[in-house]
């Protein structure tokens, strides 16, 4: 089983293990960081989409590619379960969960791996520990990818009415594994999306009370925001319009605190916009790729109005259709 002992690479990681994966070979790296009571695998569909298998390169077992044959060779991604949920190592304490904690762990999981640098995307709580991270290492990330982020703290309360409110009573009479999955219907997909979700368990209350305070806790000082925006990598801040549980307009605020390194992808989604609009944020993702390989400037990147208080530009996909594949083309040492 694959693990990664961080208390090797940080003193916050004194005895905490990571559980991870990787998927498929080449010269690109992407670092895949997952939210809040969220597992690694819950990356499926962006690793098909990436590394073009669901196959762990520690694993012998028969491959799980998708026969739609999405992906292509060139990338390798790891995906991993953050401290306190998964098969790595629950702390007890609350204290021991912050994003700037996490995202040391990400940057230790990388040194193990021997990554001096990654493409990082983020999701949710994943997308601020990714924001941390970005800022404390920004010479080691090649671009940065948010989905469905917020700036943390009040920014995580969702927009109370009718609808969110009735999803926060359901929830908080959820008493068993399958009530919460119907509530994760309604919280992590759009009304027009239906999907089934399996029950799996829940997270532990350490695990959960921890990740809830790292997710209050966060915020990314203008110090820490200028790191980032001046480091020059692209970055794609990816959201879905119908997410209950971040606001859009939060997401949209942060990709503006970055301009001109940003880009703001909106898609007719949900919380889980990675799942529920699969290509369109593998395409999103493949782009931001392959501008970092290019050395695009950010002002050629960007969508965003100069004026701070213009809002975002609406995302639109072009018709040509990337693969990692054509990635390698452009590939840099990295």
């Amino acid at each position: 089983m694959p693990l990664c002992e961080v208390g090797r690479h940080h003193i916050d990681g004194n005895g905490i293990q990571l559980f991870y994966r990787t998927y498929g070979k080449g010269p690109i790296k992407a670092l895949m960081i997952i939210g809040l009571a969220g597992t690694h695998d819950s990356w499926g569909p962006q690793i098909n989409g990436l590394a073009g298998t669901l196959r762990p390169n520690d694993d012998e077992s028969p491959p799980l590619e998708d026969p739609s044959g999405a992906g292509a060779a060139g990338v390798e991604v790891c995906a991993f379960d953050n401290r306190g949920m998964g098969r790595s190592s629950v702390p007890t304490k609350k204290s021991e969960y912050t994003t700037s904690i996490m995202a040391k762990d990400a940057l230790a999981l990388m040194d193990h791996l021997g990554w001096k640098k990654a493409h990082v995307f983020g999701h949710s709580m994943g997308a601020m520990i990714a924001c941390k991270l970005a800022s404390m290492v920004p010479e080691r990330i090649s671009s940065l990818a948010l989905l469905n982020v917020t700036g943390g703290g009040y920014e995580c309360l969702p927009k109370f009415d009718r609808q969110t409110l009735s999803i926060a009573l359901r929830f908080l009479r959820a008493k068993t594994p399958e009530q919460r999955a119907a509530v994760d219907l309604d919280t992590h997909y759009s009304q027009e999306y239906v999907k089934a979700i399996s029950s799996t368990g829940m997270q532990s209350k350490y695990g959960f009370d921890g990740q809830i305070n790292a997710c209050w806790t966060h915020k990314m000082s203008r110090k820490e925001i200028e790191s980032i925006r001046m480091a020059g990598f692209p970055v794609s801040v990816i959201h879905g319009r119908h997410d209950v549980i971040a606001q859009l307009s939060h997401a949209k605020r942060l990709a503006e605190r970055l301009y001109p390194s940003a880009r703001m992808v909106e898609l007719n989604g949900g919380h889980l916009v990675s799942h529920e609009r699969t290509e369109e944020v593998n395409k999103a993702l493949l782009e931001l790729i392959k501008a970092s390989q290019s050395r695009a400037s950010s002002y050629e990147w960007t969508n965003l109005s100069t004026k701070s208080s213009g809002g975002c530009y609406l995302y639109t996909n072009s018709s040509s259709r990337i693969t990692s594949l054509d990635l390698l083309e452009t590939t840099q040492p990295i």
